[in-house]
């Protein structure tokens, strides 16, 4: 037995090691998606609080926030703003985002559209209950009147400069007949950035990149968005993506790096994704920033109209997706993947609908607060997980006895479970016809799936891996499942 850390399998000894390693990318993982909660009406949105593995934050249109604790729907709403709240069509409860200090000042921020029409965020305060809203705490930050219906945006986010971020859509009607998203002197058609910690109701970064242009607003960090509906901050770089909803033949996802200064112009309405709009041909594109990915529209064999984004895979439960901005469209409910390449572009597209038939939505997708993604998809939340032979791996702690649950496998057939301590990688076991998804992988037990085709390992985490990540993966011949890289506490 060597000097590196190795779980304890209880009752099962350490035995045949895999063999070379042979560097390359790791492969991805095929998708479906299960239903963790349902019986909602019109859900918009779902996110987590800060550090809080216990609980998802189910937005409403009609304006009810609602919690999934440890999957049950709690009775008693978060927040509840129907009061308050203009609900229909592209109007409603819209958009929420938890103070990253929420831990100790309860802050959360909502974007919803008043009774009057205009565009309203709010911050609310957490009550002595943590599962419900203080709501007569309720501070207004800004207001934004909406001259039409439509193109309200409606997401905001803080972004890792702890500033929040609030996408605004061009005003409405169609084709942005007020140019508003290119006129510094209307907030409609930006990404805003404000200050919400030093002074009420917000106070402008000196950062901010038009701070002193008596052309433009000081509360804009970017223009010459058309309605930017969901826009995500990547949890491990700080890039920016942003869906913006296209006006009749094109839909696109621009990405801005970490670090950026901001003070870009996404180009609508002279350009629509790459394309001129107004004018049709032969429009001016200097100093406009043009989209990574874009799709044209279509109506058959299904109907593409409408981007809904936007997250970027973190999560520990499919390593080898790590990187992957997921987006999906109202129309088709197809759900796609990309990675950005750093350079302008992507790399790696996948349908993921077209490989193994899972849908995405007309909705959102949200995250939790391990990185793992949803499709918030009206009545219900679906999350997606792999689709083939699946290792679940619970939240490991050093010197707690657990179980690490096999799906999927083929049944009364032997289940293989390896570690590494490396890393993803590529290693050949060619007994098995397979390639495993790690770097120098060990084999650390082996179980027979029972005729369900489940199969499970009880498991001692070592203190040697306290605070370090470990990454596992089921085999059997011929399939490989998931790797999960579990940061060990």
């Amino acid at each position: 037995m060597n000097s590196t850390p190795q779980l304890a399998l209880s009752g099962l000894a350490l035995s045949l090691a895999f063999l070379f390693t042979s560097p390359s990318a790791s492969a991805q993982v095929e998708l479906t998606s299960e239903v963790v909660a349902s019986g909602f009406s019109s859900a918009l949105f779902l996110t987590h609080a800060p550090n809080d593995r216990d609980r998802l934050f189910v937005i409403e249109q009609a304006g009810k926030v609602k919690i999934v604790k440890n999957g049950t729907v709690l009775g008693t709403p978060f927040l509840d703003v129907s009061a308050l709240n203009s609900s229909g069509g592209e109007r409603g409860l819209l958009g929420m985002a938890f103070h990253p200090d929420y831990d100790t000042n309860g802050w959360v921020f909502v974007n919803y559209t008043a009774n009057g029409g205009a565009t309203t965020i709010a911050r609310y305060t957490v009550s002595a209950n943590p599962d419900v809203i203080n709501a007569s705490s309720a501070q207004i930050i800004l207001t934004i009147s909406q001259p039409y219906s439509n193109h309200n945006g409606g997401d905001i986010r803080f972004g890792p400069d702890g500033y929040l971020y609030i996408g605004t859509g061009d005003g409405g009607s169609g084709g942005d007949p007020g140019n508003r998203a290119q006129n510094g002197l209307q907030l409609l058609g930006k990404m805003l950035r404000l200050d919400v910690d030093n002074g009420l109701p917000y106070t402008i970064p000196a950062s901010n990149p038009f701070v002193g242009n008596p052309a433009v607003l000081d509360e804009i960090w970017s223009i010459g968005l058309r309605n930017p509906w969901r826009f995500n901050f990547d949890s491990a770089t700080g890039d920016l993506y942003i869906a913006d909803v296209g006006q009749g033949s094109w839909e696109y996802v621009h990405v801005e790096e970490a670090g950026s200064a901001g003070g870009l112009n996404y180009g609508w309405r002279i350009v629509e994704g790459a394309h001129c709009y107004n004018p049709s041909s032969n429009c001016n594109t200097t100093g406009l920033e043009m989209p990574v990915y874009e799709y044209a529209h279509r109506f058959s064999p299904t109907f593409r109209n409408c981007i809904i984004g936007s997250e970027v895979y973190r999560g520990r439960s499919m390593a080898t997706m790590s990187g992957r901005y997921f987006f999906t469209d109202a129309g088709s409910r197809e759900l796609w993947s990309f990675r950005y390449d750093g350079a302008g572009g992507n790399t790696g597209y996948t349908d993921h609908t077209q490989q193994t038939g899972v849908l995405g939505t007309g909705r959102s997708l949200g995250i939790d607060a391990d990185g793992e993604v949803y499709v918030v998809d009206n009545s219900q939340i679906r999350k997606l997980v792999p689709a083939g032979l699946r290792l679940d791996v619970p939240h490991l702690f050093t010197g707690v006895a657990d179980t690490l649950v096999v799906k999927n496998a083929t049944p009364n057939s032997p289940v293989y479970l390896a570690y590494s301590l490396v890393g993803l990688g590529s290693t050949p076991v060619a007994a098995l016809s397979i390639v495993v998804n790690m770097a120098n992988p060990v084999h650390a037990a082996t179980q027979t799936a029972n005729g369900s085709g489940t199969a499970n390992f009880p498991v001692v985490a070592p203190g040697a891996l306290f605070n370090r990540t470990i990454y596992l993966e089921a085999v059997q011949s011929g399939l490989v499942s998931n790797v999960v890289a579990e940061f060990v506490e």
